[in-house]
């Protein structure tokens, strides 16, 4: 996207600036593009998709403010679990233009704004701290997901991609959610030491600002994802970018969902406790906290839909019905790093199938499927035996089956299939 900066005849004074960020007005975001172009900031050479984080947010049953009668089990027959800990999930509006009434993980797509050199001053005390004090990833980066591994600052950004991307996915979870997750300033001496030491907490989000503080800067950043900066300014607060662990990196297949399609980086984030969450009623109808199991016995009786990201990642989470553990191994593993997937999609017996990389079937070169060139339904036919198996069978939208032979890589897990689920989840670990 170019700017039109035919408005644009001089440099605003700091009074200007500031009426045009509070306001979100057009010309605010005209400035803002002939300031931070995309291209200097995004990675232009992916050419089919648009770059995303999306927050896998785990919360304990203990609940706060707003959110106690959003605890009730889908099913709605109110049934104990064995998770300790509930998982967020938004319901996008029938108008959406992308996954239209699906249930989703908060998140959305990179914005210039997240690259912003303006960041340097909300985090200038760890600018000596490589990433911003985030701990280093043990896998090569030749092998890295591109998402991950682009030189942002050869783009011409200062906030390395893994700080953006974070920032990306906490800025839209407080769009699409009203969870702030921030810790104060005041705190920097002791994140410097030991940033990964204890669960993300929101208390200081829910004792701290007034009521009327969280819907005034929820609104001001919907209106421009720049006036995420100036709320971390001026409310002395840093994004809590280091709770948020690498989890996956899933990519929009060829012709399932239109012509959108995202490159989206995954994180996982442990909260001691439900926070206060409300919808945005324009992209969010609706929100829903609940465990993994019921997620996933809501959607095969056809309650909810949700995309095969989010039935794979949910079943990943089965491992875990304590959220202590699921806190541990997400924060270990994240340094180990993590494959890019691109499903790609073939159709048999009225069935599509959701090839994924490891699988026998998997093209060696998935930059043609990035092009549209599907895999033919008869090479399905050439192979019977069951070696080498990483898929997803979609019998209907609410029927999936996941074969999975293949060994994980960088120390993840596979998904768990639990009978009590249904008789239609079938896991072959």
């Amino acid at each position: 996207m170019v700017a039109d900066n035919s408005l644009i005849t001089s440099l605003p004074s700091k009074q200007t600036y500031r009426s045009w960020q509070q306001t979100g007005s057009e010309t605010f975001r005209k400035w803002e593009l002939f300031k931070h172009p995309d291209s200097l900031k995004m990675n232009t050479g992916l050419k089919q998709w648009k770059e995303a984080a999306s927050l896998i947010l785990a919360a304990g049953r203990t609940l706060g403010g707003n959110s106690l009668s959003s605890r009730t089990p889908l099913d709605g027959s109110g049934a104990s679990s064995r998770f300790d800990y509930d998982v967020l999930l938004l319901k996008r509006s029938a108008k959406s233009t992308f996954m239209p009434n699906a249930y989703v993980f908060p998140g959305g797509t990179l914005n210039s704004s997240d690259f912003s050199s303006d960041w340097l001053d909300v985090f200038k005390y760890f600018l000596n701290s490589p990433a911003f004090g985030l701990r280093s990833v043990e896998q090569p980066v030749e092998t890295r997901p591109p998402i991950f591994a682009t030189n942002r600052l050869k783009l011409g950004s200062p906030i390395p991609g893994e700080v953006a991307l974070r920032i990306c996915a906490l800025r839209e979870t407080f769009e699409e959610s009203g969870v702030l997750l921030v810790v104060p300033k005041k705190e920097e001496k002791r994140l410097i030491k030991s940033p990964h030491d204890t669960f993300c907490s929101p208390h200081y989000t829910e004792h701290k600002l007034c009521s009327d503080e969280l819907p005034k800067w929820r609104a001001l950043v919907n209106k421009s994802p720049s006036n995420f900066i100036r709320m971390c300014q001026e409310l002395e607060v840093l994004p809590n970018i280091w709770a948020l662990h690498e989890w996956a990196n899933w990519l929009t297949p060829v012709g399932k969902y239109g012509s959108r399609r995202f490159d989206t980086a995954f994180f996982m984030c442990c909260l001691q406790e439900i926070p206060s969450t409300l919808q945005d009623d324009k992209e969010i109808v609706h929100f829903q906290w609940s465990t993994p199991s019921e997620i996933l016995q809501s959607y095969q009786a056809r309650q909810l839909w949700i995309a095969p990201p989010q039935f794979y990642e949910l079943s990943r989470m089965c491992h875990f019905p304590l959220l202590n553990d699921l806190h541990s191994f997400a924060h270990q593993r994240a340094t180990e790093g993590c494959d890019q997937w691109l499903p790609v999609i073939v159709l048999q017996d009225q069935q599509y199938i959701s090839l994924l990389p490891g699988d026998k079937l998997y093209p060696r070169d998935s930059s043609k499927q990035a092009e549209g060139d599907h895999t033919r339904d008869s090479q399905l036919e050439e192979q019977p035996d069951d070696s080498d198996l990483h898929r997803i069978v979609i019998s209907d939208p609410y029927t999936t089956t996941l074969q999975i032979t293949v060994k994980p890589k960088y120390n993840h897990l596979l998904p768990v299939m639990e009978p009590a689920l249904s008789h239609n989840l079938k896991g072959q670990l």
